[in-house]
Formats: structure tokens, C-alpha cells, sequence
């Protein structure tokens, strides 16, 4: 039974239980005193930072990884402009508006529509091609 489990945990596992104990950690050390609703709180926080941290960093490594298994390179232009309009839109909003947080938030938005409007792009020119046309 023990082998089953460890063949089926991941680094990336680790990895999400590395953030949830951060984002536990980070805010038991804002709070005044060690109380069960602190504990309660921090819990929540973690988790909450974990499902964000799961739904950014995760979509972001399965876009690459999708892309790298489908024979494309780490460093074509179609996979890399998603990250770039995501950079550059990003810091313009975060320093026009003077928030980190809104900068990511819009960085992140970026990213997902860019790399869709790619991804249908890319779809419609490999079809066009393999109709002969």
C-alpha cells in the first residue's frame, strides 16, 4: 500500500504543500496571539492561497507542458507571446495604477486570453494545412 501511494505522489505535490504550509505559516505570524480561531484562519488562508497559487502556476505549467508534448519548443515565438503580453501588460497596470497585486491580476487575464486567441490561431493554420489548400 505504501509503495502504491509513493509511486502516485509527485514533486509537484510537494510543491503544493510547500505553499499551503507558507501560506499557513505567514499568517499564524500576522496574527497577535495563538488563539483556535487564528489556527482556524490561518488554515483557510492556506487553503485559499493554495487553490490560487493552483489555479495560476498550475495552468500556466500545463500550458508549457502541453505545448513542449505536442513537439514545440520552449522558446518559439506562438509559446512565448502569451508571456510576454502577460509581462508587459501586467507592469503597465500595476505601475499606471500603483498596485502589484491588480498588475498580476491582469497579468494573469492577459496570459489566459492571449494564449487562447494563440491557441485558435494555431489550430486554424494547422488545419488549413492539412487540408492541402
Amino acid at each position: 500500500m505504501a509503495l502504491q501511494l509513493r509511486d502516485r505522489l509527485r514533486p509537484w505535490h510537494a510543491v503544493m504543500l510547500v505553499v499551503l504550509l507558507a501560506g499557513i505559516a505567514v499568517s499564524l505570524s500576522q496574527s497577535n496571539e495563538l488563539t483556535g480561531g487564528a489556527v482556524l484562519q490561518a488554515v483557510l488562508s492556506g487553503l485559499l492561497g493554495l487553490v490560487l497559487f493552483q489555479f495560476t502556476v498550475g495552468n500556466v505549467w500545463g500550458y508549457a507542458v502541453e505545448y513542449h508534448n505536442t513537439g514545440g519548443s520552449w522558446t518559439d515565438w506562438p509559446f512565448l507571446f502569451p508571456f510576454v503580453s502577460a509581462a508587459v501588460g501586467g507592469a503597465a497596470v500595476g505601475v499606471w495604477f500603483g498596485s502589484a497585486a491588480l498588475g498580476a491580476w491582469v497579468a494573469f487575464w492577459v496570459f489566459v486570453v492571449v494564449a487562447g486567441v494563440v491557441a485558435v490561431g494555431s489550430w486554424l493554420v494547422v488545419g488549413y494545412r492539412e487540408t492541402g489548400a
